[in-house]
């Protein structure tokens, strides 16, 4: 049999194929990523599912002068090898390689830059109006899937697109699971519209009546209000303006070729809900969809993990695991605890949780200003919640951080997982600006903990009375501390530690890239220089005293943090030494202003020099003038 994908390069080369060979090609792309994706890790189960929407969407539509945009971006994989990228799929998520997410510097079809959820419908919209505006017939196609949907933003989006009548066609890929399955009244209702054909019936039957203009034209005349009453189930979408379609099978390959076939030539604001599969065509990836969104490493074969970490407990475990065992203690002893997640129960471990206080862990979807204001909510009725957000995804709830909580000076934990750089995900996922932010607003608490130790202790503080609002971040990967579980102790807010003395430069940490800066300190002590380090573990508010103390004996001093330099805890001191006139020259180690790529953590920590030669190389090289 012919191979089929060897052949396509770009768009246009898949559009010379006849509509029988799709299926065909589809399965030659899911083997492709299969392939790839068990060398070189990647999102794959949620690319498996979109692979005959992606080749239908491509056949039908004049990509790249038609604008697709992919809602978060896990789901395109196939859309990057079909437009132009295939011979550098092995440099996926790599240093200096494809970005694993759709990035409109990577490519013309990559319409707009993308890797947080509900963004789609509001930047389609942009596009459809500027098409029209520029008298332009230009299709415009936003794939959103289910769990994106119960973020906010994708409702303004509709609410806009459907009072405007815009031109653009908004494709829901319903697999009923983001990473772990979906919640919400949401997921019933469209469980319910794929469950009964009743509605589609009825409507089919009336179109085919009536006729597409005689049809349209007697819903407006008829209004929202009786139209629901002709579709007894009513629709969600119809009322905000939008024509729906389906629900149609997303893997069937001719039915979606004629579906948006038809779909391109109607004018105005549709929606046409498409039902697939998270990792259909690989049963391990069917049958656990959650472990193999992301799985790592595997045989293709078998579908053995060869990147399965094995918990030693002699060895130093993942700081979010060590979040999740440590609030399932403090729920133990304090029973107004409450853990809070948007989507993320098993990334950041309140699955664990969840398995001891199903009652008392809520999962609200992918909406981060509301899990923050809904556990500002709980904290006015008397209850401690620990609400933990990715600190790139609470980068969404900055204003309800403000306004709902540290305003009222509530007693919430916001616990930021994956603080830093973190690798592969790149600059839409690397939480390097945490600190910066919410070291502006006034009765923050802002931490981070260099060890597993430091990060119980500083949840066992933030869940006493007078504690108010309490951020800690930690980063994604594991810990320096095998035996970190210990009993617990309160930690002086705005207290820093000092870990060693020296005479000759200072070196101020905070969080884990501390161990960096002992390891380095270390280091420079067999060269014969003499480093103190501090651990600040508070950047709000921070340790006057030992910056006191810093500012009359050392002439250099160096910050390090694994955050954006630009207004963290480096300008912080920076700030402190100008404020009282100590003639202190700050070298701030961290991210340095401006975004940086995909790579492994070890990759791109070198690179901002805050690893441990980075901060070696700087504390020999402002010494050896001394």
């Amino acid at each position: 049999m012919e191979i089929l994908l060897s052949e396509i390069n770009v768009p246009n080369d898949l559009r010379r194929l006849k509509v029988e060979q799709l299926e065909q090609l589809s399965g030659e792309l899911r083997d492709f990523i299969i392939d790839k994706c068990s060398e070189n890790p990647g999102h794959f189960g949620a690319s498996l599912g979109t692979i005959e929407l992606t080749v239908a969407i491509h056949y039908v539509f004049n990509t790249p002068y038609d604008k697709l945009i992919w809602d978060v971006g896990h789901q395109a994989y196939a859309h990057k090898i079909l437009t132009g990228r295939k011979d550098a799929f092995d440099t996926n998520r790599k240093y200096n390689g494809l970005s694993g997410f759709p990035k409109i510097s990577e490519s013309e079809y990559d319409a707009f830059g993308v890797g947080h959820a509900s963004t789609s419908i509001s930047a389609g919209l942009g596009m459809a109006v500027a098409a029209r505006l520029n008298n332009e017939d230009r299709k415009v196609i936003a794939v959103i899937g289910d769990g994106s949907f119960s973020g906010g933003m994708a409702f303004e989006g509709l609410n806009n697109a459907g009072w405007q009548n815009a031109d653009m066609l908004v494709i829901l890929n319903d697999n009923n699971i983001a990473i772990d399955p979906n919640v919400g009244a949401l997921k019933k209702y469209f469980t319910n519209i794929t469950l009964s054909g009743h509605y589609n019936r009825l409507k089919k039957s009336v179109w085919n009546r009536l006729g597409e203009s005689r049809f349209r034209w007697a819903l407006k005349r008829l209004g929202n209000t009786v139209k629901s009453a002709i579709f007894s189930e009513g629709n969600l979408f119809e009322s905000l303006g939008f024509r729906y379609f389906g629900p149609v099978d997303g893997h069937d390959i001719n039915t979606l070729v004629k579906t948006l076939s038809r779909l391109k030539t109607i004018k105005g604001a549709k929606l046409l809900h498409v039902v697939t599969k998270k990792g259909k065509g690989y049963k391990p990836a069917e049958e656990n969809q959650t472990e193999w969104h992301a799985p790592g490493t595997f045989d293709k074969n078998t579908g053995k993990k060869l990147s399965a970490v094995v918990v030693d407990p002699s060895k130093p475990a993942k700081y979010q695991d060590v979040f999740g065992e440590t609030i399932v203690e403090l729920a133990d002893q304090n029973p107004k605890i409450l853990g809070i997640t948007p989507a993320m129960a098993t990334g950041c471990s309140l699955n664990i949780m969840m398995q001891h206080f199903p009652n008392r862990v809520f999962d609200v979807g992918i909406a981060e200003a509301h899990a923050v204001t809904f556990s500002a909510g709980l904290a006015v009725a008397g209850y401690m919640p620990f609400c933990n957000i990715y600190s790139s995804f609470m980068q969404r709830a900055f204003d309800s951080v403000i306004h709902d909580v540290a305003l009222q000076k509530l007693n919430v934990a916001l616990c930021l997982d994956r603080g830093g750089i973190v690798g592969e995900d790149g600059p839409t996922h690397h939480g390097v600006f945490d600190l910066a932010y919410l070291r502006l607003i006034p009765n923050m608490t802002v931490a981070a903990p260099m060890n597993e130790i430091e990060l119980r202790n500083m949840m066992y503080t933030a869940q006493l009375p007078a504690a108010g609002p309490f951020s800690i971040r930690y980063p994604r990967g594991n810990g320096v501390t095998p035996n970190w579980r210990v009993p617990f102790e309160i930690i002086p807010v705005g207290k820093g530690r000092i870990l060693k003395e020296g005479k000759d430069i200072a070196v101020l940490s905070i969080g884990h890239p501390g161990n960096f800066a002992a390891a380095a300190a270390v280091r420079a002590e067999k060269d014969g220089i003499s480093v103190m380090h501090c651990d600040m573990r508070f950047v709000k508010p921070i340790d006057e005293e030992i910056l006191h103390a810093v500012g009359k004996r050392f002439k250099h001093v160096i910050t390090v943090e694994d955050g954006t330099v630009v207004g963290g805890m480096g300008s912080a001191v920076a700030d402190f030494f100008a404020l009282h006139g100590y003639e202190c020259c700050v070298e701030m180690l961290g991210v340095p202003d401006k975004f940086i790529q995909q790579g492994t953590v070890q990759e791109l920590q070198a690179k901002c020099g805050f690893d441990v030669e980075g901060i070696y190389r700087t504390v020999a090289r402002l010494t050896k003038h001394d």
